[in-house]
């Protein structure tokens, strides 16, 4: 009998994912389906081949779907979506499914991948949102460094600080916003919950936190989470020094002026 002959290999072919950062927060309660795939984050299919993760920190996880499925799916999510920016962060990638190949990732090229299983796309969609939510963030960032830097400049050149406390405060408030996102919702250093259950995936989440440089970026960013605070925490303790030097000056201003009204009023009655 001769031997069978082999099967086929299956063709190789491209999908393309996409991160979405739609605002500060997303509500996803209500929006579980039969075809729930987790809960956490939640994640269902979308039309014939597609796949959707949705993650409170306000990121939608999009693929395999058209642009008109794209459309109408961001559509009906909208009003859940708090915090909304007049700029929405988006990463893409390619991802290239080849049931012959293995897992692997590519400088600058498309994420291989053996399937597009569940555990897969869970996998994969953490690593996009926590890459489009640091962009978000890191842009925050860099604009309160650019407001930051001539205030600092100012008071470089002219020993005295440009600007008032509530806008020192306001700084403080924007990095602390940037600090707590980063720390509390993304948890960019916690691992998907996926891998609890499939840790032979460790390997493909590894490759791609490499490839978006996550623990490096979300460093690079608490270092200038840190300067902005202590330098917007100096300049307001420097006007705070500044207003209190004025309280004073006001306050023997308003003594002396006391001591001459009294001495005026009695060589007053002394001549009366």
């Amino acid at each position: 009998m001769s031997d069978l002959a082999p099967s086929p290999a299956k063709p190789a072919f491209r999908v393309t994912a996409r991160a979405l950062a739609l605002g500060a927060r997303l509500d996803a309660a209500g929006l579980e389906r039969p075809d729930t795939i987790s809960v956490n984050p939640l994640a269902f299919s979308v039309g014939q081949s597609g796949f959707v993760a949705l993650y409170r920190f306000g990121v939608a996880v999009l693929v395999g779907l058209s642009p008109v499925e794209e459309d109408d799916f961001l559509r009906q999510i909208r009003p859940r979506v708090s915090g909304e920016r007049e700029r929405v962060d988006d990463e893409t990638a390619v991802l290239e499914v080849s049931p012959e190949g293995a897992d692997q990732v590519s400088p600058g090229g498309p994420i291989q991948v053996r399937d597009l299983s569940t555990a897969r796309l869970l996998v994969l969609a953490d690593a996009l949102a926590k890459t489009v939510s640091l962009a978000r963030d890191e842009r925050e960032v860099n604009a309160v460094l650019d407001v930051i830097e001539p205030f600092a400049l100012g008071l470089s050149r002219t020993g005295r600080p440009p600007g008032t406390r509530r806008a020192m405060l306001r700084l403080i408030g924007q990095a602390l916003l940037v600090q707590h996102r980063l720390s509390g919702r993304v948890a960019v250093e916690e691992k998907p919950d996926v891998l609890w259950d499939r840790p032979d995936l460790e390997r493909l989440y590894a490759r791609v936190e490499d490839e978006y440089e996550l623990k490096e970026r979300t460093t690079s960013l608490k270092r200038k989470l840190d300067v902005i605070v202590e330098t917007a925490r100096g300049l307001t303790d420097v006007i705070e020094s500044d207003r209190a030097t004025w309280l004073e000056v006001a306050v023997v201003a308003l003594i002396v002026t006391e001591i001459l009204l009294t001495l005026v009023q009695m060589a007053f009655f002394h001549h009366v």
